[in-house]
């Protein structure tokens, strides 16, 4: 089976990855300025061509040096991408070209975004659910449950007394003022 080449007066970059809304940019400065900085210049800087939605740029070792501009369409990210390729940024030339996939942003957009499945398969052991089920230390143990009461039947102890005597807070006694004989401390010191 013969592989097709890209068509003629195409850059082959262009031609390997088909056109998307999403930038792929590398070639970025990564040691000389932070993350936050390099995102908001890198918003300013392409901005310019059209309504970018989203810049995502990563300091991990695997994306140091990188960043994804997401635009709102194809053309907007096409004009940005054929005027900015090898624009010295920050003393570094970028290297531009179109991003393999879909940006989760733009999948939310158009209703194609599916939440990563890797999480919903976490199996939980016995003992994991043994431990998430525990009682929380210094908590009173969980009473057995109780058959419910029947409507009515709350009523006052025979003994409690009239409802008027119940619940009054008694007034505290007051305590006598101390007279003014403030002792002084004595200054103990330890050279003996």
């Amino acid at each position: 089976m013969a592989t097709r080449a890209p068509p003629t007066g195409l850059p082959a970059k262009v031609a390997a990855v088909p056109p998307n809304q999403t930038l792929y940019v590398s070639n970025l400065p990564s040691a000389k300025i932070q993350k936050e900085d390099l995102r908001t210049a890198l918003y300013m800087l392409f901005s310019t061509y059209g309504a970018v939605l989203d810049v995502v740029a990563l300091k991990t070792m695997k994306m140091r040096g990188q960043a994804h501009i997401v635009y709102k369409d194809i053309q907007t990210a096409t004009q940005a991408m054929r005027a900015l390729d090898g624009f010295e940024f920050f003393g570094r030339p970028m290297n531009i070209s179109y991003a393999k996939g879909k940006s989760n942003v733009v999948a939310k957009l158009d209703g194609t975004f599916r939440i990563p499945t890797a999480a919903a398969r976490v199996e939980v052991t016995d003992l994991q659910q043994s431990i998430f089920n525990a009682p929380v230390p210094g908590a009173a143990p969980a009473a057995p449950a109780s058959p419910s009461k029947p409507p009515g039947a709350d009523h006052a102890m025979a003994d409690a007394g009239p409802p008027e005597g119940r619940g009054v807070k008694r007034p505290r006694e007051e305590e006598e003022e101390e007279s003014d004989q403030d002792v002084a401390m004595e200054e103990e010191s330890d050279e003996e």
